[in-house]
């Protein structure tokens, strides 16, 4: 879930640069596709294991 809210920080900052509002974190939780889904899991789970 901490790579969903890095995501939303980095998306309402895009926003904020361009003079646009951001959607509610939940609301882009709510929109995101599943292609989206997958790829922050699978990023989340590469630092994981690069951590370790």
């Amino acid at each position: 879930m901490e790579n969903y809210k890095e995501g939303y920080e980095i998306y309402r900052q895009a926003c904020e640069n361009y003079g646009l509002e951001s959607m509610t974190y939940y609301l882009y939780l709510k929109y995101l596709t599943e292609e989206q889904l997958h790829a922050y899991d699978a990023h989340s789970k590469k630092n994981y294991l690069d951590a370790r």
